[in-house]
């Protein structure tokens, strides 16, 4: 795997972990869970994936973690946005949208001068 699809995929994660945190504080398995319900199963993120991330996050201060107790009565860390992670996920969202519209245009484009095609 190059550079640029770890770099594309690790940011990718980031931006789901931190709009998955949006709404509230979330412990590592209601981040997943989210994940998975919000791209209808399409994306699954494993713990091996999952806790490295969060734990990155937490490092450069746009999450923050407690613990507390779950919704069986277990310990559980609680992460939640910080205000940097929450200005880090407007404008991560942000690029990520022109990235993806950009890219959209150059897949759909039929060659040199040529209009782009619909996929």
């Amino acid at each position: 795997m190059s550079e640029l699809d770890v770099s594309l995929m690790r940011g990718t994660l980031d931006l789901l972990i931190l709009k998955a945190l949006s709404w509230g504080p979330r412990h590592g398995y209601g981040v997943a869970e989210w994940i998975e319900q919000a791209t209808d199963a399409a994306l699954g993120v494993g713990e091996g994936t999952l806790y490295p991330a969060l734990h990155r996050l937490e490092r450069q201060e746009l999450v923050e973690a407690e613990w507390g107790l779950s919704e069986n009565n277990r310990t559980a860390k609680y992460y939640r946005l910080s205000p940097a992670g929450r200005r880090r996920l407007q404008s991560g969202s942000s690029a990520w949208h022109e990235f993806v519209d950009a890219a959209g245009r150059a897949l759909r484009a039929t060659g040199p001068g040529a209009a782009p095609v619909p996929v």
